[in-house]
């Protein structure tokens, strides 16, 4: 398949995101009940995405392509890195945490797709299927996270339009040099994992709770049955 044809699907599993932030933008602020539990059943459904992602897509490359100390090296060196990156953050009253699981989550299943790409095209389109799957509740609540650090409309819909770019970006790096070096691929993906599941459980899930109210952690559960269901679909 054409290499450009690769990019252009890799940019608009990238754009997935800024559709979610301008449904983020449309939807408003979550002044009533029913608003409130779909803004935090939807931060509930991306969260279990991204568990779905650490699971069944980032850690089974890793425990694949290295040994056990490297791959608990680099996932607990992921974990400290984004916990001292977050209380960087807190410390300087801000809080992007749900911004940056969703770009460490991108960018090493961008640099897969374009590997994939490389020896299986058909394969690479229905990644690039999941990964536009992921981003679209990821961009809703990366949105939501960035307006309330203050940010405008415009530089949060902008800030997600920057990071569709990391997708043909990683894609290409993938493709033409990571095909054929899958532990460096490997390493990648264990470093992510490692900060998104800190990032999950400090930020994320505390987040979709919603005191007395019990349907909208039911989206985590969803969000991980789309992961699953696209890990048997690429199996």
């Amino acid at each position: 398949m054409n290499v450009y044809i690769m990019l252009l699907i890799a940019w608009g599993a990238g754009l997935m995101a800024v559709f979610g932030g301008f449904l983020a933008h449309v939807e408003g602020k979550a002044n009533t009940t029913v608003k409130k539990e779909f803004v935090h059943g939807v931060t509930a459904f991306g969260g279990g995405i991204l568990m779905a992602a650490v699971a069944f897509a980032l850690v089974p490359e890793g425990m694949k392509e290295l040994n056990a100390w490297q791959l608990t090296g680099l996932f607990a060196a992921g974990g400290v890195t984004f916990c001292l990156v977050d209380a960087w953050l807190q410390k300087h009253e801000g809080n992007v945490s749900q911004f940056m699981a969703m770009v460490l989550d991108f960018v090493p299943e961008a640099v897969s797709l374009g590997a994939v790409f490389a020896i299986n095209p058909k394969m690479g389109i229905l990644l690039a299927i999941f990964i536009a799957a992921q981003n679209f509740p990821e961009g809703f609540n990366a949105y939501r996270e960035l307006k309330t650090a203050k940010l405008t409309t415009k530089s949060a819909l902008l800030g997600l339009f920057g990071v569709s770019f990391f997708g043909p970006l990683a894609a290409i790096m993938g493709y033409w040099w990571l095909s054929d070096a899958p532990q460096i691929t490997a390493m990648i993906m264990s470093f992510a994992a490692g900060g998104i599941l800190y990032l999950v459980f400090q930020d994320i899930a505390p987040q979709a709770r919603m005191r007395r109210h019990w349907t909208p952690s039911l989206g985590a559960v969803f969000g991980f049955i789309v992961g699953m269901l696209s890990k048997q679909l690429l199996g």
